[in-house]
């Protein structure tokens, strides 16, 4: 990262509406972002711990997740998400997660820009499937399915409209169908071409369409079985825990971490706790995208992604944003943000103020 701030005290500040206009109209950009991270993940150029929970007795449907990580290669970031998930929320008429990301400078360790996160949290999921999708799919893709209508399905929509320029038709299901309705008519801003439809079950969908792409709320398993295809399909499991064990072991899994990615009880990790192995996951995307293993599986039709979800990501595009922001001239630099060193402070001025 470039000096950006000539007052080595102060913090840049980059709200949410200046996030979203850093992000607007520049998908091609933000995969390509992903990929170079993705990239330099399986290289080894990077530390990611295992991402904590911050669960709650009384509220066991709320938590709170730090993701802290380091990206080297050309990067050089670090810098950590905290985002938070509160359900509930949607009914108060409030999105369901809010979050920050902090980025340190790799010279002082001092970290010097907040940026409102949530924003970056939702493009770099949908980035990641959007890649993924381009890279495992079986040919030319028209018809796309969705499952589960809220802002990372709309967000995943408008990243494949973006990579996949052959999409024609998108059938959608949710099982609130007024949700259904809303996202069916939100499509319709992304694209005046396309063919929107309403499916009136899962099974349905995912026999119909040959890229599914899953974001539900859901917490434990709803999809039991698959229904057969007449060719390839490509599932990008963004939501984590909508497949039973069954459904992971009886198909192609790829990844973006199999360490991470066996944990917190998704639907990979229930199928190891059920099998106590992992080599049901045949590859992580970083390798594929480095040519180190192959897109598909010969032996089956079906190639679900799930996707962890990896701090990398957010610290690569937050240091994309923050560097786009300072050049473009936003964000609020809060000066003096840090004390002075106590060698050079007055006590007397301290206990004045105390």
């Amino acid at each position: 990262m470039k000096k950006t701030m000539s007052d080595d005290r102060g913090i840049v500040v980059l709200n949410g509406d200046e996030v979203l206009s850093l992000l607007a109209g520049r998908e091609l950009e933000i995969v390509d972002v992903v990929q170079r991270a993705y990239e330099a993940h399986a290289r080894g150029e990077s530390m990611l711990p295992h991402s904590t929970f911050l669960r709650f007795p009384d509220a066991e449907q709320n938590r709170i997740i730090a993701l802290p990580a380091y990206l080297g290669d050309n990067f050089r970031l670090a810098g950590m998400k905290w985002i938070s998930s509160f359900p509930g929320n949607l009914e108060s008429g409030l999105e369901r997660a809010s979050a920050v990301v902090i980025l340190n400078s790799m010279d002082t360790g001092r970290p010097q820009a907040v940026i409102e996160g949530s924003a970056i949290s939702a493009t770099r999921t949908a980035a990641s499937a959007a890649l993924a999708a381009r890279w495992l799919s079986d040919g030319p893709t028209r018809r796309v399915g969705i499952i589960g209508c809220g802002r990372i399905s709309f967000e995943l929509m408008r990243f494949l409209l973006a990579t996949l320029k052959d999409i024609e038709s998108v059938l959608v299901f949710d099982k609130d169908v007024g949700k259904a309705e809303q996202f069916k008519e939100r499509c319709r801003t992304l694209s005046n071409r396309l063919t929107i439809d309403i499916a009136p079950n899962v099974a349905m969908l995912l026999a119909e369409c040959p890229l599914t792409a899953i974001a539900t709320t859901a917490g434990t398993p709803h999809i039991m079985e698959l229904p057969p295809v007449p060719g390839r399909r490509t599932i990008l499991h963004v939501s984590l825990r909508d497949f039973a064990p069954d459904v992971i072991l009886s198909n192609d899994n790829v990844v973006d971490d199999i360490d991470h990615v066996c944990r917190a009880q998704t639907s990979l990790h229930l199928a190891e706790l059920s099998t106590g192995r992992r080599d049901f996951i045949r590859s992580s995307i970083g390798d594929v995208l480095l040519g180190r293993a192959p897109a598909r599986s010969v032996e089956h039709e079906t190639t679900i992604f799930s996707p962890f979800g990896l701090g990398v990501l957010d610290i690569a595009l937050a240091g994309y944003v923050f560097q786009q922001g300072i050049e473009k001239g936003l964000g609020t630099t809060v000066e003096s943000f840090f004390p002075a060193p106590w060698t050079e402070r007055v006590e007397g001025r301290l206990r004045k103020h105390a």
